[in-house]
């Protein structure tokens, strides 16, 4: 399926068609008095049976038979283009009243958003998880309200390790290299999926460094792309995976996320790093595969990686007090469980956790939910995040290449990140 581009899918390629037939003017009042709202969205399906515009009809037909001085004009986008629909429309001065899409850091910096406490309910705000609602503050403000998350777990093919005499999962890389040895004497063709090209490269990148106790920044928000940490994953890569010919015949740098899973659901790949969404793709193949948390340094990693796509809300219109209003609604417990349900995505607040934590027929995202609340995000809140992701996705593969330096590599991304902060300190 489609899905969001911070889940590794490729997106399609034509743009699915706008929920209104024709754009309208943003805010406007309608013939009967009530105030229109613009919402721009996207689409997390990739068919016109799972396309999100039905899930948007449904909850704005709901949310209007019950605010009657309030309508609300959707568009649904594909990810492909709705990021630049709303920064084309924003440029133009012609905002929308709310954007669902995937960032929200440079219209928080050109202060065109309201903040989360202009708009929600004491109530609804808090309903937040915290890890996610941190990841959307710009200055201790948030701006970025959650749409919906994922984590990250480790995927293994459990006939490939039944084959390879393999018992358990690996909970450290000393074991996760000694699985990946033994599925390659098996004749597994990857034993451990390494995608650093491109599409995906600064997830992957993510991934390695909580499990070496690192990450993109400190506490404090400060860049700390080379620390020793970072530098310790990518030598491990270098030397014990890659060099040893654990990762495939392919090239890392080369290797996109995407097809890796499709080898994976092939029954090529032993274990990789993978979202939610791999598991219909796996379920559809008849593969038998089985999660668990990501294995780290020298044990179960203390982290794993969280995404979040966002919703925001611009103040160009005028219209805080009807954006509020439905804000509230969409953020309803059933609201927030009746989109994630349909995606295989998380909830972002605590209620909806609560109840998806008790649904057999979500029992599959158990162990992405459990993981939620530990998650660690991208710096998002940064409008050098962009231009250190894409550095990232240029460079990064390099760090795993025979005779790389990846502390020559890391310090490189560092020093492009500082000058970034520096040029443009906005956070």
């Amino acid at each position: 399926m489609q899905r969001r581009r911070f889940l590794g899918l490729t997106a399609a390629g034509a743009a699915t068609a706008a929920m209104a037939p024709a754009l309208t003017a943003c805010g406007s009042a309608t013939p009967g008095g009530a105030k229109k709202l613009k919402l721009i969205a996207a689409d997390y399906g990739d068919n016109p049976s799972n396309t999100s515009k039905k899930y948007w009809e449904s909850l704005v037909s709901d949310f209007e038979s019950k605010n009657s001085k309030i309508k609300v004009d959707v568009e649904v986008y594909s990810w492909t283009e709705v990021d630049k629909k709303v920064a084309d429309l924003v440029a133009a001065g012609k905002a929308p009243d709310m954007a669902q899409i995937g960032a929200y850091a440079d219209f928080a910096a050109a202060g065109k958003l309201y903040s989360a406490e202009q708009l929600l309910s004491i109530p609804t705000q808090a309903d937040f998880i915290s890890s996610i609602s941190k990841a959307g503050e710009v200055h201790r403000v948030q701006y970025g309200l959650p749409f919906v998350s994922s984590t990250r777990l480790l995927f293994f093919n459990k006939t490939l390790f039944a084959k390879a005499g393999i018992l358990k999962a690996p909970e450290s890389w000393d074991e996760l290299q000694s699985a990946a040895i033994k599925l390659k004497a098996a004749g597994v063709k990857i034993p451990f999926g390494l995608p650093l090209g491109p599409e995906e490269a600064p997830a992957e990148t993510m991934m390695w460094m909580l499990s070496a106790g690192g990450g993109y920044t400190d506490k404090n928000g400060a860049y700390t792309i080379a620390s020793p940490e970072n530098v310790k994953a990518f030598k491990w890569l270098r030397d014990e995976l890659v060099a040893k010919g654990l990762t495939g015949p392919g090239d890392p740098a080369r290797t996109n996320r995407q097809e890796v899973f499709a080898a994976f659901c092939r029954g090529e790949v032993g274990m990789l790093n993978g979202h939610p969404t791999l598991m219909q793709q796996a379920e559809a193949k008849s593969v038998k595969y089985d999660t668990a948390p990501l294995p780290g340094s020298s044990g179960k990693s203390k982290a794993t990686m969280g995404v979040a796509d966002w919703m925001m809300a611009f103040k160009q219109n005028g219209n805080r007090d009807q954006i509020g209003t439905f804000l509230n609604y969409l953020y309803q417990k059933d609201n927030v469980l009746a989109f994630t349900s349909q995606y295989d995505l998380l909830p972002v607040t605590t209620s909806a956790s609560r109840e998806m934590a008790q649904l057999r027929a979500d029992q599959k995202l158990w162990p992405f939910l459990a993981q939620l609340e530990s998650a660690e995000f991208y710096p998002a809140d940064k409008t050098s995040w962009a231009k250190v992701s894409k550095t990232l996705k240029e460079k990064i593969g390099g760090a795993v290449q025979p005779n790389s330096d990846p502390e020559g590599i890391l310090s490189e991304v560092q020093r492009e990140a500082d000058a970034t902060e520096i040029a443009d300190p906005q956070r």
